[in-house]
């Protein structure tokens, strides 16, 4: 009789799928960091689904429809809106379809859907839990897959923001064990040891254990050397080809700070490569210059400004008046060798720069219009990159009240140099800006409306890989504003400071970098990394009696200016509410009408609680019931034979010995072996005995009707009986 090796190691094969499924789930971990792949955990809980359906090994036709209808559900939940399977469903997802396949085939890549990304994604889930049960439960060829994770894992570690430290150590347990098990499997094929007991199964993979569990820990708690190679990204980036460089332009560039922002729009790549980093207590807007001339298509100066001259590095460029509230600060910034600026980057409020490195006879030249400041050399005139400085700012903190209650008259050389816009702007923009801004009756409420109407992600998408690039005529903020409403920093930026000035707002335009990411220093201090993906763009604001003020338009920053209310805590408890003596419970609360409160009371908490049901959730955790359900029944005469063996393994009682016959001829018609009616006993155990070639059926028949027809009860054979029967059990369920 040929054995199945599978049937024979269910268990180990058992764990080492499980096993197949966490490395597989190491390749989506780090989806949520590197991509905009959202609800990550949805497509984990769906593999999870295809794998355990693949395990089971049903008919295609019972877990394709299954898989499908699971692929379809989750669609529906992120995706559709209408009515599950309905006929607008059908005819969304339809429609859909058939814009991504056009897109294919015009090979317009970037044009296909989230739906339809999705869908394939999926589909590849599905195909991976087929794949990954033939590698390693059915073919035992686990090497390749293993060495392809480790791959995976150190190149997403080594290029990315994702850090793989715990993700190589779970690789490596998991890995050993399936490397493991997989030989050892083979080894008892290769031997033909097709049944072992349970004591030895242990002793065999004790050593096993023992090693995975030990060389871990071992690995673990031990030293570390420190990187032997310098990081290969900044090296592997500068020599790239195919990649323009940084800075604005029409084409795929490279994100990060730039000196040309004539020609705005147009996709970029991320580049996480660092910039700098600098230690400081509070995150920080990192400031390098501004720009006051809007063409259309993208931001000039109107004129350079006059540069100063200071040898002692006392550098002032404080862009609020001397009223405002701040508090003095001071920060150590150090720049990546291979990714200097030539210019300074600042906080709001600085004050002073002290540069750490070694140079020449050096002094800062800055420009109070622009906000630029470059290091020169004395001797040569000659701007220099600066590695490490230290800078001194007054970090300002901005009263509302003073923002909201100051006069709204601007100086003449603001009001005329801050206000312009070109000719060409379309009359709709205007429009938009008085529509956005109706009902608010001071400068600050003004700028915070145009804000909040920029930073609603459902009105406009924020998005690097598909920013479209004027032409023509086109003005870059209208096209942004009507036709395309997806971009980044630059198009929210412009389109705020259009916006402001069509209402004769000052504003400007200010290049910089972002807060960064904020890691703890070596010594416990706070700090912040700047890469080139920080590089930003945001919107400064005038107020007379106040002076420049950053706001940020572009959803997913933040502003990291601090502002107070400007009111004191006395006038603050005397103040006369009018609503003070109004119950919580009471403010803001709907009027319903009588047509609500007959269904409020008619309703009652029954459907309350109904209506809270997630009843697609329960749907999915009502399927796995059933199929869980189902698996347990087909593989009932498993555990049922492991209980019987125990159950009748001590008995030598007539009734037990019939209830154990009576059980073995269940377990054969089981395997397809069952007893016909017009066979007797003893015909029906001579062909049990021919098909497993041994005669111990024909024994324990012999035994059953001696008992059965003519009630002999020799208590000799009862041991002898138990054994014939174990044996033909264990060798039925082989």
């Amino acid at each position: 009789m040929r054995l199945n090796s599978e049937q024979n190691h269910i268990m180990l094969n058992a764990v080492i799928y499980i096993c197949s499924f966490l490395l597989f789930w190491e390749w989506l971990r780090p989806l949520q960091e590197i991509t905009d792949t959202g609800s990550v955990f949805i497509f984990i809980v769906y593999t999870a689904f295809c794998f355990f359906l693949s395990y089971m090994q049903l008919q295609w036709w019972i877990t394709s429809p299954l898989k499908l209808i699971g692929l379809l559900f989750i669609l529906d939940g992120l995706f559709i809106q209408e009515g599950f399977l309905s006929k607008a469903w059908i005819d969304y997802l339809v429609a859909d379809l058939g814009l991504n396949i056009q897109a294919i085939v015009s090979q317009q890549w970037w044009e296909m859907t989230a739906l339809f990304r999705s869908l394939l994604f999926l589909i590849l889930l599905w195909l991976m839990s087929y794949l990954l049960y033939y590698w390693f439960v059915i073919a035992k060829r686990t090497l390749f897959f293993v060495v392809l994770t480790f791959i995976y894992i150190t190149v997403i570690d080594t290029f990315t923001v994702y850090d793989g430290k715990y993700a190589v150590m779970r690789a490596f347990l998991l890995s050993m064990v399936v490397l493991g098990l997989t030989s050892f499997q083979r080894l008892l094929v290769q031997e033909k040891i097709f049944r072992l007991p349970k004591e030895r199964y242990f002793s065999w993979l004790f050593p096993l254990i023992f090693f995975v569990v030990f060389s871990s820990f071992i690995g673990f708690i031990a030293p570390k050397f420190s990187p032997q190679w310098p990081d290969p990204v900044p090296f592997i980036k500068s020599t790239a080809e195919g990649v323009s460089g940084q800075g604005s332009g029409p084409g795929i560039r490279k994100v990060g700070y730039g000196e040309n922002d004539e020609q705005l729009g147009g996709a970029f790549v991320q580049d996480e490569t660092l910039v700098f980093t600098a230690a400081v207590d509070d995150a920080q807007y990192w400031k390098v210059e501004t720009k006051d001339l809007y063409t259309g298509k993208g931001w000039i100066r109107s004129e350079e400004g006059t540069f100063v001259v200071n040898e002692n590095g006392t550098v002032v460029l404080k862009d609020f008046v001397d009223t405002v509230e701040v508090e003095q600060k001071n920060a150590k910034i150090a720049f990546n060798d291979q990714e200097l600026l030539p210019k300074i980057v600042y906080p709001y409020g600085l004050t002073n720069v002290d540069i750490q490195d070694p140079i020449q006879l050096h002094h800062f030249k800055f420009n109070t219009e622009s906000g630029e400041v470059f290091t020169e050399l004395i001797s040569s005139g000659n701007t220099i990159r600066v590695t490490n400085y230290s800078v001194e700012f007054d970090q300002p903190t901005f009263s509302l009240k003073a923002l909201r209650e100051g006069h709204q008259d601007d100086p003449l050389d603001i009001q005329q140099k801050y206000t312009q816009l070109p000719e060409s702007l379309p009359q709709r923009v205007r429009d938009l800006a008085v529509e956005i801004v109706e009902g608010e009756e001071n400068r600050y409420d003004m700028a915070k409306a145009i804000e909040s109407y920029l930073n609603v992600p459902s009105r406009f998408k924020y998005e690097t890989d598909r920013v479209a690039v004027p032409t023509g005529e086109e003005d870059y903020v209208d096209q942004f504003l009507f036709e395309t409403q997806v971009g980044y920093c630059d198009n929210f930026s412009t389109s705020m400071v259009v916006l402001l000035r069509s209402l004769d707002i000052p504003a400007r335009w200010v290049k910089g970098f972002g807060p960064g990411e904020e890691v703890e220093g070596p010594n416990g201090e706070t700090g912040y990394e700047v890469t080139n993906s920080n590089a930003h763009s945001w919107v400064e604001v005038y107020f007379p009696e106040i002076g420049w003020v950053p706001f940020e338009p572009t959803p997913g920053f933040f502003n990291p200016t601090d502002f107070t209310s400007g009111v004191d805590i006395e006038d603050l408890l005397n103040s006369e509410d009018p609503e003070e003596d109004i119950p919580v419970s009471e403010m803001e609360k709907p009027e319903l009408t009588e047509e609500d409160e007959t269904g409020s009371a008619k309703s009652g908490s029954g459907d309350s609680f109904l209506s809270k049901v997630n009843w697609k959730l329960m749907g999915l955790i009502g399927i796995f019931l059933v199929l869980v359900g189902y698996y347990v029944y087909r593989k009932r005469y498993l555990w049922l034979t492991w209980i019987k063996l125990r159950q009748y393994k001590n008995k030598s009682d007539v009734e037990t010995f019939i209830k154990a016959y009576k059980f073995l001829l269940a377990l054969l018609a089981s395997r397809g072996m069952k007893l016909k009616s017009d066979q007797t006993l003893r015909e029906f155990a001579y062909q049990i005995d021919r098909y497993m070639q041994t005669n111990d059926m024909r024994r324990l028949t012999h035994h059953y009707e001696l008992i059965l027809y003519r009630g002999d009860q020799e208590n000799g054979q009862w041991k002898q009986m138990n054994e014939l029967w174990e044996k033909l059990i264990k060798k039925i369920m082989s």
